[in-house]
């Protein structure tokens, strides 16, 4: 998953709010880690 920090974390933000998704999910959802979902996230929102 390329591209701008905000709009990735918008993004997953979003898919999670939307469908309920777990983080191991979203990141299978978006072929990223688990780990990265969880920086991406915390990091745009901490």
């Amino acid at each position: 998953m390329k591209g701008n920090p905000e709009e990735r974390a918008v993004a997953l933000g979003q898919y999670v709010v939307e469908t309920g998704a777990t983080v191991r999910s979203a990141a299978q959802q978006f072929g990223i880690s688990k780990s990265t979902v969880h920086t991406e996230v915390i990091k745009q929102n901490g």
